[in-house]
């Protein structure tokens, strides 16, 4: 007599042992219908689970983020039967979730080419309309592997003969096709209403160059047409906002061959880049922090005693000079332990907080670069607060006070709060993890804000609270963190005097708020479309005139500007002015001021605003003032229609 315990912790005993479905097809014929599979003592599993003893028993629909990963992952499963009918003799190797979507990998004769895809998903579509049963079954590994031989599956027989021997292996069938798979799937094909297929790719067996090509297509699919409207919607607009174009419009920054990864900067880029610069800055002055700056180049031996060589030595650029190994730094926490070091601190000195605008360099693989998005040479707002155990709660605190603020004058105002615990590979002991953990929980709940936990995400040396916010697409970006790390100061010798006058190891603190400037430029790019608000905008008045007869005028009004602590530019070329205007209005300039022997003689401006808004004609003084208030307006704010507003 299994008895169940739901969610909302009530309870509901049955004579005899019975399927997931069974349990919500007795709480109601609409639960059962929309049943995807179920979570069993916190695993999930198929709707024809079978419970025999005391459970607790969650169902997954589609409304729940599990229910659309499991219809992603059916999908991908989808997509290969669909395939193998279309393509015989086409071998099937993984096809997993990813972000928003799936893939599944293809070693086949065929070159499937964007118009195959409209063939393949009609007769996906077709295998979804056939409402096909999907069971699982169970098999030893040697029988699973003569069974895939037997298909031909190669690919197939190597991943089931790197399981350890003895295990059971877990399938999954629908109609006459079958799949290695762990599971759970949906429980039919019918199931499966909204999807798309949207390109075809390359990509390694494995990920290792020295193996055979295979054929990657990509899909994505939803709970319903709507959702995926909507997803494919969001993905054009995404599209036109792609920062590497934008970007060369506006003429910010180009990347090439030479030096993957790394960022030419441009004028207008690098203009932006220093204004984020300053501006964090003085916002990390107002909130305590003490600005350095740290080597480059620094001998292995600290990154081995600090964790990340073993951890990250892939990733880590090195080379060899007075018979020493040197890295590139990855990252700045370790130097900033050094300066820490400098001179014994006392309990008074803390929290001591240490920023820094922190250049590093990662080798990342050279097919996951893209644009400014994910580089090799990169800064941090980076900073480590070096503090008591009791300290924590409070600089959390304060730290996601400056977060908001920062986020919200960039014009984002939405954020999604993430706790991630400890992972499986991880430095310190468990009780040093479970009190921070325990600090950070705390933290959010002090503040009020609503987080979901990410088991098994933390760094490997504490665990961390994630920052992601929301662009005005909807896409969601990771971006700050702050961790909480009792392990690294004392790996690295750092010590303080207490208040009874004994040497304690401090807790530190790795903080960012925008992660890397490079990445959060490139968000910024897409979030505005390259139309930045005044006081983010590399030129925020460009001043033209009609005739070369203004260009002293023009000139005059822009030293005033200038002086004034604006980023003025003046257009002086023999052109038509509406062809100036244009060109200025296509470089997203907030702010054009045009200039005829009219304003030359009275001393004005003719002043037009974002997408060709007249605003009139204003005296110098009041173009000043008028953009003093536009460049004073944080967040994400249309310029004033009228001077004054």
């Amino acid at each position: 007599m299994p008895t169940v315990t739901l969610p909302d912790g009530s309870q509901r005993t049955f004579e005899q042992p019975l399927s997931v479905y069974d349990v919500a097809a007795d709480i109601g014929a609409g639960l059962a219908k929309a049943a995807l599979a179920g979570i069993v003592n916190g695993r999930e599993v198929d709707t024809s689970y079978w419970l025999e003893e005391d459970v607790a028993l969650s169902i997954i629909t589609d409304r729940d983020d599990a229910g659309i990963d499991i219809i992603r992952h059916s999908t991908a499963h989808l997509l290969a039967q669909a395939v193998q009918q279309l393509f015989p003799g086409t071998q099937v190797t993984i096809g997993p979730t990813i972000d928003e979507g799936f893939f599944y990998d293809f070693a086949s004769a065929h070159h499937f080419t964007p118009d195959d895809l409209d063939k393949i998903e009609a007769r996906m579509t077709e295998i979804a309309d056939s409402d096909l049963t999907v069971e699982r079954k169970v098999c030893s590994r040697d029988e699973a592997i003569e069974l895939f031989r037997n298909m031909g599956e190669h690919f197939k027989v190597q991943i089931i003969g790197d399981l350890p021997e003895g295990e059971d292996i877990s399938l999954y069938q629908q109609g006459e096709w079958m799949d290695l798979c762990r599971g759970p799937h949906v429980p039919s094909t019918g199931k499966l209403k909204a999807f798309k297929l949207t390109k075809v790719a390359g990509a390694y067996w494995r990920g290792d160059s020295n193996n055979p090509m295979l054929q990657r297509i990509y899909g994505t699919a939803w709970a319903n047409k709507k959702q995926l409207k909507a997803y494919l919607n969001r993905i054009v607009e995404a599209e036109k906002r792609d920062h590497r174009k934008i970007a060369k419009k506006l003429d910010l920054f180009h990347t090439q061959e030479e030096a993957p990864g790394m960022v030419f900067w441009h004028p207008s880029g690098w203009t932006i880049y220093q204004i984020i610069e300053q501006y964090m800055r003085a916002q990390q002055r107002q909130f305590g922090y003490q600005e350095i700056n740290t080597p480059q180049l620094v001998d292995i031996s600290l990154w081995q005693r600090s964790g990340h060589a073993d951890k990250f030595a892939d990733g880590m650029f090195t080379l060899e000079a007075d018979d020493r190994q040197f890295a590139v730094k990855p990252m700045n926490c370790p130097c900033h332990v050094q300066v820490f070091n400098q001179g014994l601190k006392s309990y008074r000195d803390l929290p001591l907080r240490l920023a820094e605008f922190g250049s590093c360099h990662r080798n990342e693989p050279s097919g996951s670069l893209h644009g400014i998005m994910r580089v090799r040479g990169f800064t941090q707002d980076d900073a480590h607060i070096f503090c008591t155990e009791e300290q924590i709660q409070p600089e959390v605190a304060d730290f996601i006070d400056m977060l908001h603020k920062v986020y919200a004058d960039f014009g984002f105002e939405e954020v999604i709060y993430r706790l991630s615990t400890r992972p499986e590979q991880r430095v310190g002991s468990d009780s040093d993890w479970d009190r921070a953990e325990r600090a950070l929980a705390e933290a959010l709940n002090l503040k009020g804000l609503p987080w979901e936990e990410l088991p098994g995400e933390g760094a490997f040396y504490g665990p961390k609270i994630e920052f992601s916010l929301k662009d005005c697409i909807g896409r969601v970006w990771q971006l700050g963190t702050i961790q909480v790390d009792f392990s690294m100061p004392g790996r690295l010798d750092a010590q303080y005097v207490a208040e009874d006058g004994s040497r304690q190891v401090p807790v530190m603190l790795h903080r960012a708020v925008l992660g890397s400037f490079e990445r959060f430029i490139g968000i910024l790019i897409e979030h505005y479309e390259g139309e930045f608000p005044t006081w983010l905008a590399p030129k925020q008045v460009v001043i033209a005139p009609i005739t070369d007869k203004q260009a002293d005028y023009t000139q005059g009004v822009a030293a005033q500007l200038s002086t004034a602590g604006f980023r003025v530019a003046t257009d002086l070329r023999n052109e038509k002015i509406g062809f100036k205007i244009r060109e200025h209005e296509i470089a997203k300039v907030p702010f054009i001021l045009v200039v005829g022997d009219k304003e030359m003689a009275a001393g004005t401006v003719a002043v037009r605003g974002r997408h060709g808004k007249d605003l009139g004609v204003l005296d110098v003084e009041a173009m000043t003032s008028l953009l003093a208030a536009e460049a004073g307006k944080y967040g994400r704010v249309a310029e004033s229609t009228q001077p004054g507003e």
